[in-house]
């Protein structure tokens, strides 16, 4: 399945390359954030349309602000322009 759209791919590449920097799999940063593993899969591919509840989540399972993913997604983005 492809991405929703670029946006949605480079967000889920800006998470991607979070948790590998900190050796987490998708299954212990699901499970830290409170997710379902199949969810957060889909966030990373870009499949899923992540919510803004979410994206905290997350963020505090990657233990960085929400705005460094969206920074890093808006750096990948670029990059792919």
């Amino acid at each position: 399945m492809r991405a929703i759209s670029p946006v949605h791919a480079s967000f889920g590449d800006a998470l991607r390359e979070l948790r590998g920097e900190r050796g987490l799999s998708q299954e212990a940063l699901a499970l830290e954030a409170g997710l379902n593993r199949g969810y957060y899969s889909g966030v990373e591919r870009g499949v899923r349309n992540v919510s803004l509840t979410n994206i905290t989540k997350i963020a505090g399972a990657l233990r960085v602000p929400a705005s460094e993913i969206l920074g890093r997604a808006e750096a990948i983005g670029g990059r792919r322009r």
